[in-house]
C-alpha cells in the first residue's frame, strides 16, 4: 500500500512465521515506515486488512496446488522364476504381484519353502526373474546389469538377515560403519551416523561389543542399525524375529516402526509368525509361489 508517496512492503510471511498478531504487526510497520500513527488513526487498520488478504491469498494458492502422490518405491508385475534340475523346470514363483509404498511396512507370510526368500533375493537384485517385471524407485531393476544392481544396493537397500550376518572380529560399532565404507559415504560423516544410528535402536552403550558379547536381539539391532546407516529408501528383512523371542521379536518391530518414522524408509519383509502382522500396513500370504487372498 502507499501512504504520503512511500510504499509500505507487507512482510506477511514473516507475520505468521513470529506468530505476533495483525495488529501488532501494523502497528511496527507504521512505525519502521515513520508513519505518525496519531496522525494517521486508520493505517493501523488499512496495515492490517492488507496483511490479512495477503495471507488469505497464499493460503488459497496453497489450497490451488495440486498435490502430486508419490510413486511405489517397489513394483513388481508378473514375476516368475524357474530353476532347471535333473533336465526340468521346477517353478519357484508362479506369477507375483505387489508393491511398496513409501513409508509402508509389507510382509510376505507363508511358510517355509512358499517361496519368500527367492521372492526378496530378487527384490534387492540378488537374483533375476525368469520373466515378469521389477521396478525400484521407478528403474526397471530386471533390466539393470550386475554392476548397476549392486551399486543400487550398496547405496539405496538395506539387508537385514535371520542369522544377522555381522562381521565376529569387529564392534558393535565397525560393523555399522562397515556399512558407511562400502556405500561410499564420505568419511567425515561416518562418526555421527554410526553414534545415531546405534542410538536409535538402544544401543549406544553396547557400541563397543563384539557379536558374540551381545545377546541375539541385541546383534539383530545392530544388523537393523547397519542397514539404514547408509539413508536406504527400502529396507528387506527375511525373517528378522525367526531367532528371538516374543518379547525380542516385539522390541524389533517397535524398531522398525520407529525407522519408518524417522528415516523415512519403506520396509518389506518375510515371516512366518502371526503375532507380528497386525503391526504391518500390508500383508501379503504367500502358498506354492503365489500369492493368495
Amino acid at each position: 500500500m502507499k501512504q504520503g508517496g512511500v510504499t509500505i512492503r507487507i512482510p506477511f510471511r514473516k507475520a505468521k512465521e513470529e506468530r505476533k498478531s495483525t495488529v501488532d504487526v501494523a502497528e511496527r510497520i507504521a512505525l519502521e515506515e515513520q508513519v505518525d500513527i496519531e496522525d494517521e488513526p486508520g493505517i493501523v487498520q488499512e496495515l492490517e486488512q492488507e496483511i490479512l488478504q495477503e495471507v488469505e491469498h497464499e493460503a488459497l494458492q496453497e489450497a490451488d496446488q495440486e498435490v502430486i502422490p508419490k510413486g511405489p518405491v517397489l513394483q513388481v508385475q508378473e514375476v516368475h522364476r524357474s530353476f532347471e534340475t535333473g533336465g526340468r523346470a521346477i517353478h519357484v514363483l508362479k506369477g507375483i504381484n505387489m508393491e511398496v509404498q513409501p513409508q509402508q511396512l509389507v510382509m510376505l507370510k507363508g511358510r517355509s519353502g512358499s517361496g519368500k526368500t527367492t521372492l526378496l533375493n530378487m527384490l534387492g537384485g540378488l537374483d533375476q526373474p525368469t520373466s515378469g517385471e521389477i521396478y525400484f524407485d521407478g528403474r526397471a531393476f530386471h533390466e539393470a546389469g550386475d554392476a548397476a544392481r549392486t551399486r543400487m544396493r550398496r547405496q539405496e537397500i538395506g539387508f537385514i538377515f535371520q542369522a544377522y550376518a555381522l562381521m565376529p572380529l569387529l564392534s558393535a560399532w565397525e560393523n555399522v560403519e562397515l556399512s558407511l565404507r562400502m556405500a561410499g559415504v564420505p568419511k567425515g560423516e561416518w562418526n555421527q551416523r554410526v553414534a545415531y544410528c546405534l542410538d536409535m535402536v538402544g544401543l549406544t552403550k553396547r557400541a563397543k561389543h563384539r557379536p558374540f558379547e551381545l545377546s541375539g536381539g541385541e546383534q539383530q539391532r545392530v544388523a537393523i542399525a547397519k542397514a539404514i546407516a547408509h539413508r536406504p529408501k527400502l529396507l528387506l528383512a527375511d525373517e528378522p524375529t525367526a531367532e528371538l523371542d516374543s518379547k525380542m521379536g516385539a522390541q524389533i518391530m517397535a524398531v522398525f516402526q520407529k525407522i519408518i518414522a524417522t528415516e523415512e524408509v519403506s520396509i518389506c519383509m518375510t515371516t512366518h509368525d502371526p503375532t507380528i502382522l497386525e503391526v504391518a500396513d500390508h500383508v501379503y500370504e504367500m502358498v506354492d509361489g503365489k500369492f493368495i487372498t
